[in-house]
């Protein structure tokens, strides 16, 4: 697959993310600006809860859709908070929530509470709204930890796995992907996957969507199965193009 291919194939799959401590108003109506730039569609915007109404109204129609994130980053193993911040979300219009596992709970042996907290949340979320679950597979280092709660997160409903919050050393990587997709696939249930923190680069998303291709098929990556969390890959992609640059200064990208 040479760049331009990448980059094409690529560009529907990316969740345009601005989850910076200083992200203001006019922030995200630069990032709602490139969601929607010149020849460029991307699927989602990602942003903070109390951003959700504004992208609502900045995109209505664009066809992006509207995703935040909730227990983040730290993962706390606190049910009724998380169902009352997917709650909130969810009033507030967002179309997807990515929920942070507690993922140093399930390390520490609750593994039970840790997807009874996950299954709240896609309760709290319907049936209508995308809930991805955010395993920090960073935090999980091991193969056997990472492919478990990859079990645990699909068996209490996850509608996608997430690799990371691009808060820690560590964020998406190959192996991660590799033992992440091998789940979903080994589940037979339709569950997606999000690789999120560090990507920068067409070529390491070509990578990503290779790897999805070998493990679920030609074709399995699409907008409804697979996604990139990051905005800093914006970037190479429209360049790999030959396009100009969306509107906009480029956000630190999860």
């Amino acid at each position: 697959m040479n760049e331009s291919d990448a980059a094409r194939r690529t560009l529907p799959l990316l969740d345009l993310t601005s989850l910076n401590d200083d992200d203001d108003s006019a922030a995200i109506d630069r990032l709602c600006g490139r969601a929607v730039g010149s020849l460029v569609r991307v699927a989602a915007v990602c942003v903070w809860p109390q951003f959700i109404a504004q992208c609502r109204e900045t995109l209505a129609g664009s066809g992006v859709r509207i995703a935040t994130v909730a227990n983040f980053p730290a993962g706390a193993l606190d049910p009724a908070g998380a169902v009352a911040e997917v709650q909130a979300a969810v009033t507030a219009g967002a179309d997807e929530v990515d929920l942070v596992l507690p993922y140093a709970a399930w390390l520490d042996g609750q593994r039970a509470a840790a997807g009874e907290l996950v299954a709240a949340c896609k309760q709290a979320s319907g049936p209508e709204r995308i809930l991805k679950v955010i395993l920090e597979s960073g935090r999980l280092r091991s193969a056997d930890n990472i492919a478990g709660a990859s079990r645990d997160a699909i068996a209490a409903g996850a509608d996608f796995l997430k690799t990371s919050t691009g808060k820690t050393e560590v964020s998406a990587t190959l192996s991660a992907a590799e033992i992440m997709l091998t789940a979903i696939k080994q589940s037979g249930l339709r569950v997606g996957f999000k690789a999120a923190g560090g990507l920068r680069t067409t070529m390491q998303a070509a990578a990503y969507l290779a790897l999805a291709e070998q493990i679920m098929g030609p074709g399995w990556a699409a907008p409804h199965t697979f996604r990139f969390g990051a905005s800093s890959l914006l970037d190479d992609l429209l360049a790999d193009l030959g396009m100009a640059r969306a509107s906009g200064p480029g956000n630190k990208g999860y």
